[in-house]
């Protein structure tokens, strides 16, 4: 655990954005495993896994144009298609997923999840895991007018709540999307994965925190 621009909070949020992919959910071999079949569909080359971890960021509608042109909307059908095949059951949990957000709901704080991953499969997979009863608004692309890093989907996240972003809401990822879109809603920035932030790596968008798993943010969510 550690901070990285700015002090750690000393109590609990009023309510908490969750990533999916690769916060809550571990699902980078399955991503690499379907756009490499896209890849392959259009005779392009396919990328290795640190490539695919470090150059998958954005929703499709937002990528997909750069790769494929005007032929990515049907790349997109085989991306999903192939997605639809293989997700459900290699779908793994964070470890220490399950009981931050038992900790979290369970303290009365509301809990969403803004994903660039279509809403019918981050729903689809959170039902698989029964999570659903956790998030009071599961948010994916295309369901806001512009995806993440925009604000749109803060605002639809939170929108049950009654609550506006603030210093209040961390937002909780894994990626520099993730932390540019924490900032464009003025909430807490908190990152999580194993690496701690490099020099120079997150230079517009700091994290606030960082906590290297689920695991850890739980036991320090625990002291507050």
């Amino acid at each position: 655990m550690s901070s990285a621009h700015s002090p750690l909070p000393g109590c609990l949020p009023k309510a908490v954005i969750f990533d999916w992919d690769n916060t809550l959910v571990e699902t980078w071999p399955v991503i690499h495993d379907a756009l490499n079949h896209t890849l392959r569909a259009f005779d392009k080359p396919e990328w290795s896994l640190d490539e695919t971890r470090q150059r998958v960021r954005k929703s499709m509608r937002d990528s997909f144009p750069a790769l494929f042109g005007d032929d990515w909307q049907r790349a997109g059908e085989v991306f999903y298609q192939r997605y639809e095949e293989i997700h459900a059951q290699n779908l793994v949990m964070a470890p220490g997923a399950a009981p931050l957000l038992k900790r979290l709901y369970g303290a009365g704080i509301y809990l969403s999840v803004v994903s660039n991953k279509k809403g019918h499969y981050l729903r689809k997979e959170a039902d698989a895991l029964d999570w659903r009863q956790y998030f009071g608004a599961m948010i994916g692309a295309s369901d806001a007018e512009r995806d993440k890093p925009a604000i749109d989907p803060i605002l639809m996240a939170l929108a049950p709540s009654g609550r506006k972003p603030g210093a209040d809401v961390w937002f909780i990822g894994d990626a520099d999307i993730d932390m540019e879109c924490a900032h464009a809603g003025g909430c807490y920035p908190v990152l999580l994965r194993p690496d701690p932030p490099q020099n120079g790596e997150f230079v517009e968008y700091p994290p606030a925190a960082h906590f290297p798993t689920c695991d850890s943010l739980c036991k320090f969510c625990i002291t507050l």
